[in-house]
């Protein structure tokens, strides 16, 4: 039984992992602090893995809402240091990443925690208006709005035409596309 359990968590672990991380470094703009809290999340859901694989019906939402809260936390403390420090750091760039989804990870970091998990909710794991509400406990009216708030926000910051800038969908194809590439 002790095995069957492993061997379904650890079939989870590798058909998710890859993708958590590049969500959550979506989200963090650090692939060291998507790596360690998509970790810890890994490490709670095992530590709940009967109960969570049999109960709920999506494990890998639990784990991304887990390691999304966990860099939610992660920001709080980064910005306490922040206020400690006068001087902030280059921020550090991850080889291998093409310059476009680097200046969205840049992008993305200036804007507010809940608008950058919606937008990388949406538009990098895929997920509907509903299933943000579901996974964020938020309403869907406040998911449209975080989406359209954080496009807005984010547009100065992708383009020097700011003001014509139509901010469109990527495609559900591209994203599976750049996901499966490892380039998010």
């Amino acid at each position: 039984m002790a095995a069957a359990l492993e061997q379904d968590f650890d079939a989870f672990y590798q058909a998710t992992h890859r993708r958590l991380v590049g969500q959550v470094y979506a989200m963090t703009g650090s692939m060291h602090e998507a790596e360690d809290c998509v970790q810890e999340a890994y490490v709670r859901a095992w530590q709940r893995w009967t109960r969570l694989s049999a109960e709920h019906g999506n494990p890998e939402a639990w784990v991304r809402t887990v390691a999304g809260r966990l860099a939610v936390s992660s920001w709080r403390r980064a910005v306490n240091r922040l206020k400690a420090h006068s001087r902030e750091a280059p921020p550090t760039e991850v080889s291998g990443m093409n310059p476009d989804h680097l200046a969205v990870v840049a992008a993305l970091r200036k804007i507010s925690a809940d608008q950058r998990m919606a937008i990388v909710l949406h538009h990098y794991a895929g997920l509907s208006v509903d299933e943000i509400a579901a996974e964020t406990g938020a309403k869907p009216s406040t998911v449209k709005a975080r989406l359209a708030r954080g496009r807005r926000a984010l547009a100065p910051h992708l383009t020097e035409f700011a003001e014509s800038f139509e901010p469109r969908q990527p495609s559900q194809q591209n994203i599976k596309q750049a996901l499966h590439r490892g380039e998010i």
